[in-house]
Parts: structure tokens; C-alpha cells; sequence
């Protein structure tokens, strides 16, 4: 098995720790530069005491010369939006494979930037170039791609959890509302006032209720499942837990679709899927972040209400691991030829 040489950029934040977990028992991989500014010059475990004996690196100040001094085939940029946008373009242009887990990658058009992000795209070339790193969606695309947007984990959730609707052509596609609980830890290790988990602990509330940024993403993709114009209102509720996300995607059925369409439609689609797992009936009949938390499995599933014609399409992922860090590990294996599942195959956490 052929070893990479690796950097992990933002390695002290969760999805940095999540990536350096992940990679330390991966076998084709030897982490060798990881950045961070505010532990610089420190050991990894200083940033993530649970990796301590895992690592004997220790954590450098961020700079383009200190990243290609350590000869890395691969980074992964674990960077908050807009910081890494010039390093992700700079390390592609030296000929290394970059996966850039911030949302700097992920639209196709420079327009997108303008309307969600409210900047000017300064390479949109590598826009066109970018492959959208969701397995299920973009495998063969995948295939030794140099440049991985990592998907958002937001939209990830809502893209999974009625994709098989979208590309069967069972619904009403005009719009879909997509529901989407949200933990704490996606507001990263450095959270305000309000995405703290002692101000969220015992409160329901919804956030970006005018529109999330990753509608932008699932828009997108859906999308091109369609082949023609989705349009998807997400609104996301923080909730009072650490780990985890759970879409409830609303749909209307297309006419004269049954029940028995829609479970061909999820067998189908996500036959074979490493990382998916469809869930309906017994013993738990939908989702549930419980059951995949600390794992790469997306739960996904659904509910018909025929009175109203509906379809709810359902996703729990781990936000960190599906996410965020383990699908981009995920991406990277099949961009660099390794089965997909190596170093993923990591039972969810329970209880």
C-alpha cells in the first residue's frame, strides 16, 4: 500500500482533531506538518489531549513555506471560511492534492460567492475544477480529483436525506423545506455567547432562520440529481447537544406515487453505499444521531403522510465525522486509490 504524506491546516480546532484521529490509524497515511497558531511550537496532544501517545509531532505556525517544507502529497484544509482560500489555491497550483473542508470550494459559480458569502470569488477557474466531495453523489469524479470541496454538514444531512426522492422524480421538486437540528459543536471550538454550550443546554431555537448558507450547496446538488431547478429552504434549530445532526427534509409526492415507490427509491440509490444505512421499521423506524455518532454512517430514511401527500426524507450524521472530517478522508481515499472505507471502519459510539 502506497503511504502519503500528509498535513492536516487548522489541526487544533474539533474537525482538525476529528481528521487527526482518524488519520492516525489510517495505514496508507504519516501525518507530517499540522498547523496551529494559538499551540505553535507544542506538541499535538496540547491541542487534543485524547491523542496523546499518538503523535510525536508537534504544531506549527501556519505559513505556506512551513506547509511545503514538509513535502505533504495531501492537505487537508481544516480552515474557517475565507482564511484558507489563497493557501488551498496556492498548494493546488504546486501539484498537491488539497481536500478544503471550509465552504471556499464548494459553489461552481462565482455568482454563488456573491449572493451566500458576499465576496468576489478570485479563482473561479478553480471553481470548475473542484470535485464536490460527497461519495454518494460524485464517486467517479473523485477519481484522483487534486482539488475536494468537503461539503458542509448541514448540507450533507439534507442532500442524503432525499436524494433518492430527487433523482427517482417522485416529488414535487419546485421546493423543499429542509429542518435541520443542529449540536453545539458545529459552531467549532472557539463559539460566541450564543452557539455556547451553556447558553444552548436546555433551549430549542432556531438560527439563520431567513436562510442557511448551506442551502446554497444542497440547491446545487439537488439540483443536478434533477436535472433542472431545485430550490431548498433550510432552517437550522440548535439544540442542546454536542454531537450530531438531523435533517427532516419536506417534500410534496408527484402524482400517483405510493409508498412502495418511495422504499424502491432508497434501496436503490443507496444500495451498496458503505456509509449509508437505510432505516425503516423495527427496531427504530427513523434516524437517529444516537446510533452514528463517532462513526462516518449517514442513517437515513421516511415518512409518507398521505392525507397531505407528503414525504419526509430523514439523515442523522455525525456533524464532526460524516460531516466534516471522515467524508473528506473518505473523498481523499477514493481520489488517491485506497478502498474507501480504510481507516473509517469505526463502529458508532453508544451508548
Amino acid at each position: 500500500m502506497k503511504s502519503y504524506r500528509v498535513a492536516v491546516l487548522g489541526a487544533s480546532g474539533y474537525t482538525g482533531g476529528e481528521l487527526l484521529r482518524i488519520l492516525a490509524v489510517h495505514p496508507g497515511v504519516e501525518v507530517v506538518y499540522a498547523s496551529s497558531r494559538e499551540y505553535a511550537g507544542l506538541p499535538v496532544y496540547y491541542a487534543h489531549p485524547h491523542l496523546r501517545g499518538f503523535y510525536r509531532l508537534k504544531l506549527s505556525r501556519l505559513t505556506l513555506d512551513s506547509v511545503l517544507r514538509g513535502e505533504p502529497d495531501t492537505v487537508f484544509a481544516a480552515l474557517p471560511h475565507g482564511v484558507g482560500l489563497e493557501f488551498t489555491a496556492r498548494l493546488y497550483e504546486a501539484g498537491i492534492r488539497v481536500v478544503d473542508l471550509s465552504a471556499d470550494y464548494r459553489l461552481k459559480t462565482p455568482e454563488s460567492y456573491k449572493q451566500w458569502y458576499g465576496f468576489e470569488h478570485p479563482y473561479p477557474d478553480l471553481l470548475a475544477k473542484a470535485v464536490y466531495g460527497l461519495p454518494e453523489l460524485h464517486r467517479e469524479e473523485l477519481r484522483g480529483a487534486r482539488l475536494i470541496a468537503a461539503p458542509g454538514c448541514n448540507a450533507t444531512a439534507v442532500i442524503l436525506s432525499v436524494a433518492p426522492l430527487v433523482a427517482k422524480r417522485l416529488i414535487d421538486d419546485k421546493l423543499i423545506i429542509a429542518d435541520v437540528k443542529a449540536s453545539s459543536s458545529e459552531a467549532g471550538s472557539k463559539p460566541s455567547r450564543w452557539s455556547h454550550h451553556p447558553e444552548r443546554e436546555g433551549d430549542i431555537r432556531p438560527y439563520s432562520a431567513s436562510g442557511h448558507r448551506h442551502a446554497a450547496e444542497a440547491e446545487q446538488e439537488l439540483a443536478r440529481l434533477a436535472r433542472g431547478e431545485v430550490r431548498v429552504s433550510l432552517v437550522p434549530h440548535a439544540v442542546p447537544a454536542i454531537r450530531g445532526v438531523l435533517a427532516s427534509t419536506h417534500t410534496i409526492l408527484a402524482g400517483g406515487v405510493e409508498e412502495a415507490d418511495v422504499a424502491r427509491a432508497y434501496a436503490e440509490f443507496y444500495r451498496g453505499e458503505p456509509f449509508v444505512r437505510v432505516v425503516h421499521g423495527k427496531p427504530v423506524p427513523w434516524p437517529s444521531t444516537r446510533n452514528v455518532l463517532g462513526s462516518n454512517i449517514a442513517e437515513v430514511g421516511y415518512a409518507l403522510e398521505a392525507r397531505l401527500g407528503r414525504a419526509t426524507g430523514f439523515a442523522a450524521i455525525d456533524n464532526l465525522v460524516r460531516g466534516a472530517a471522515g467524508q473528506a478522508v473518505q473523498a481523499f481515499n477514493i481520489s488517491a486509490g485506497f478502498p474507501e472505507t480504510t481507516g473509517l471502519l469505526l463502529p458508532p459510539l453508544h451508548p
